[in-house]
């Protein structure tokens, strides 16, 4: 059986392309895993994703039209990012804890014309139905339920799932061929991502299949993901980058099989590893501390795994291998960004800073505020160029300001802080914005503010990133109260919990006199980061408020 490539040409960089020739030469090898349900082979998702395609194509569906999808992980959701790919149209998928303006915001964004929704979602979509501009189907997973939301019922087309695979028996010839006429090219878009930006609302990030492409390769290449690995998910899910291109397509790509784990918790961990023959994982770095805070033992290193990629590496990341028997690759990359810069696994990390050295297939300048390159080991903001074409976004959906300054003086501005030493590695430092990273969930401060604004004891907030002891991000807010009003931290917590994702609502909160002010009137949030959490200040976790999700 001959062997993968090494690179796929450009021409054949996409999802139905290399997903056609993987299944010619990996037949009925496993592509998918689901711990606790089904198996789909390599020939099978081929096989699916075209009756996906030509299923879409049959309820008018064109090559370019943007499709949302509300679902959680599974086979199914695994089966119809292959079949909206191979159909050219872009995927637009949807964050699961996403509720009322959130929800709203992104589908009438979008302009997509279609959702792919789990039945478990249904009150929400119908609690903002008649906001909803552009919608007009619904295809509801896994089946109609015996009684649709009234609003839902007299707004929208609705069908079973099942109305995607209606047009069947349709193969691909193993030679790359989608089996569809006008099949999308590598410089089409393959979604439509929605990440936070640094001072406002999400925006929609434009990414083509050659972008893609780049990043589930720079990944699996980082993990040293090859032909009969087991990759685990380790919850990462499938509407985030990491899990459906890091992993998922990622797998498809070097031949490995992904051992799909829906949510995640630690006591599955390890269990999942044995059970399933996982030998690499992809880790946030949050989960990776978890685990280094369980009791040892000294069968720790009695397991597959091979290769733990960790984002970002925490601060133990050298005993963490010794005690689980493993190699450690980290990198850096964005939604935007596939990544500049490649680790070898097991090679040294000078601190936990250090996210790998510099890729051929892009060029980095760290500049000052003024965009003058900054020198060696000074911090500034990252800025990248690929050397090749379509490895980066092609811009924000629908917001051409946001794409002219994310590229101005030619360079794309990541918006994050980081340096290069003299061996030419990239470290990362902090975000330059106000935006948060929270457990791999990008939060705009800015949204968070719009919320807990409208609060009635709330006269004006600030909302920034505090690090715990999980080394990782949490959100703190801190607040001014009306004259005369009291605020109850408990009931802000539970007001947000109803506004907004659960992953956003903060977890520390701070009542204050003032915000400090520049003389123009801009927030200086950066005082309230050094302050950071104090005795006076109230924290969700030691109070044991729990969110509900």
């Amino acid at each position: 059986m001959p062997a993968l490539p090494d690179e796929y040409p450009l021409e054949e960089r996409t999802v139905g392309r290399i997903l056609a020739r993987a299944s010619a030469e990996l037949g009925d090898a496993p592509l998918v895993v689901e711990v606790g349900g089904g198996t789909i082979s390599y020939r099978e998702m081929d096989e699916r994703a075209t009756r996906i395609a030509r299923g879409l194509a049959a309820l008018g569906i064109e090559k370019g039209d943007p499709v949302l999808f509300m679902m959680p992980d599974g086979i199914e959701l695994a089966s119809l990012f292959c079949g909206l790919a191979r159909r050219g149209a872009p995927e637009v998928p949807i964050n699961l804890a996403y509720r009322g303006a959130f929800l709203r915001r992104i589908v009438n964004d979008s302009l997509a014309r279609t959702i792919v929704i789990d039945a478990g979602f249904l009150e929400r979509l119908d609690a903002v139905a008649e906001e909803l501009e552009s919608l007009e189907r619904c295809i509801v997973y896994p089946e109609l339920p015996d009684a649709l939301p009234e609003r839902i019922a007299r707004r929208f087309e609705t069908l079973p799932f099942a109305a995607l695979e209606e047009e069947s028996g349709i193969v691909t010839d193993g030679e790359g061929s989608t089996a569809l006429e006008d099949a999308p090219a590598y410089r089409d878009l393959i979604g439509i991502m929605y990440t936070s930006g640094t001072t406002g609302a999400s925006k929609g990030v434009m990414v083509c299949h050659a972008h893609a492409y780049r990043y589930a390769w720079n990944v699996t290449r980082n993990h040293a993901v090859g032909r009969g690995d087991r990759y685990y998910s380790a919850g990462l899910p499938l509407f985030h980058i990491a899990g459906q291109w890091g992993v998922l397509y990622g797998s498809m790509l070097r031949g490995a099989t992904v051992i799909l784990r829906r949510g995640y918790r630690n006591e599955y961990f390890w269990n999942d590893i044995a059970e399933h023959g996982a030998t690499s994982v992809f880790l946030l770095g949050a989960i990776a501390n978890f685990l280094w805070q369980q009791p040892a033992s000294p069968h720790d290193a009695d397991t597959p795994l091979e290769t733990v990629g960790m984002y970002p590496v925490i601060p133990e990341h050298e005993a963490f291998a010794r005690r689980f028997g493993v190699k450690i690759a980290s990198g850096y990359g964005s939604t935007e960004n596939p990544g500049p810069c490649f680790h070898i696994p097991g090679t040294p990390f000078p601190n936990n800073q250090c996210v790998g050295e510099l890729s051929e297939r892009a060029e980095v300048r760290i500049v000052d505020e003024n965009d003058i390159e900054a020198p060696r080991g000074t911090v500034g903001e990252i800025c990248v160029r690929p050397r090749y074409p379509w490895e980066i976004m092609v811009g924000y959906w629908r917001n051409p300001e946001a794409t002219a300054h994310a590229f101005r003086n030619l360079w794309y501005h990541s918006g994050d802080a980081g340096y290069m030493d003299k061996e030419g590695r990239l470290y990362f430092v902090d975000r330059v914005s106000d935006s948060l990273r929270r457990r791999g969930e990008n939060i705009s401060s800015m949204e968070v503010e719009d919320v807990v604004n409208q609060h009635p004891a709330v006269m004006e907030c600030a909302v920034f990133p505090v690090w715990a002891e999980e080394s990782e991000q949490e959100v703190m807010v801190s607040i001014v109260t009306h004259p005369g009003t009291r605020l109850d931290p408990v009931e802000l917590t539970r007001y947000c919990n109803e506004r907004m994702p659960y992953f956003m609502v903060p977890r520390y909160v701070d009542v204050v006199d003032e915000i400090p002010k520049t003389p123009t009137g801009k927030m200086e949030k950066y005082r309230l980061r050094e302050r950071g959490v104090t005795d006076a200040t109230w924290d969700r976790v030691a109070a044991g408020v729990r969110l509900a999700r």
